[in-house]
């Protein structure tokens, strides 16, 4: 088995109904966490999930909760079929799972965190000032220099390869820079269905409620290596993974660097957990030198581990 082995946790949006329901039929260290959640939320959890509706799921209060717990379930087979992590990283949401993972955080505090983030993320913008746009085919410095260009706010939320970088801020200012990031050269810019400007000062409601949460919940030092979002630095000490969780609600997420970093570093084998194959995706843009791989399923559990094992 390797021992360079990479575990990164999906985010935001990769949710779809019925997803995580093959690996809860099938193995009992997955139901063991779904039902686990569905007891410790005041809501019918494992319903929306498998059942929806899509409207429901995508309700940013219930994707958080929802998306951890499938990636808490990956995670738990894996271990069971002797698959462990050598090192975490989660793109945004994802990084909360990505610290359960590291024993920072117990199971139970991060459901706790996530459901309240995204209760959080979902009030801090309620006349719908912001919103966010994907770019496409420009380089980041090319995008920054836009983003300060245009009146109000408007920067980079995240840097997710090289060419692809996602922009938040006021709708009027995403929609200047959409117009100059398309005379620029760029392929595309494609508008967001989101509920909010994450990762931009727009979230800073959400910032303080959330901060006050987490100085409450018990952080434990990183057990594995640990990359953040915000500074795609390694973090291991608590009182620094709290200020750089706090942090990362309103800034940019560094994707690219942290595929980047891990490389440099030596690792060679990547697997994303939880729905979706978005990380393992930008992992072919980043660098096709690294082995990327994704679990959400039966079939693809099983073509993972016939390449780990």
């Amino acid at each position: 088995m390797t021992n360079n082995l990479v575990f990164m946790f999906s985010g935001q949006g990769s949710q779809y109904v019925g997803m995580g329901k093959d690996l809860y039929d099938n193995y009992r260290a997955a139901e063991e966490v779904l039902n686990k959640a569905d007891n410790l939320v005041d809501f019918d959890l494992k319903d929306i999930i498998f059942k929806g509706p899509k409207e429901t799921l995508n309700n940013t209060k219930n994707t958080q909760p929802a998306i951890y717990t499938i990636s808490a379930m990956v995670k738990a087979v894996l271990e069971e079929e002797g698959i462990r992590a050598s090192a975490v990283a989660g793109h945004s949401l994802g990084e909360y799972s990505a610290l359960y993972a590291a024993g920072v955080l117990s199971f139970a505090d991060g459901l706790k965190l996530v459901r309240k983030r995204g209760e959080l993320m979902d009030k801090a913008d309620p006349e719908g000032k912001g919103t966010m746009a994907a770019v496409i085919g420009l380089e980041d410095q090319i995008v920054e220099d836009i983003c300060e260009q245009v009146d109000g706010i408007c920067q980079v939320a995240n840097y997710n390869s090289p060419g692809q970088v996602v922009i938040s801020g006021e709708v009027d200012a995403i929609k200047k820079a959409e117009e100059i990031l398309n005379e620029q050269g760029a392929k595309r810019v494609i508008p967001l269905q989101v509920s909010g400007a994450f990762h931009s000062p727009l979230m800073e409601p959400a910032k303080e409620e959330l901060k006050k949460l987490i100085e409450e919940i018990e952080f434990k030092d990183a057990e594995l290596p640990l990359l953040a979002n915000v500074s795609a630095d390694y973090v291991k000490d608590r009182q620094d993974i709290k200020e750089v969780l706090i942090k990362q609600l309103d800034n940019s997420v560094r994707w690219s660097e942290i595929i980047q970093k891990f490389k440099e570093d030596g690792y060679q084998d990547f697997v994303e957990l939880g729905p979706g194959r978005v990380l393992k995706g930008l992992m072919r843009r980043i660098d096709r030198s690294l082995n990327a791989y994704n679990v959400e399923d039966s079939k693809s559990l099983n073509k993972t581990l016939k390449k780990l094992k």
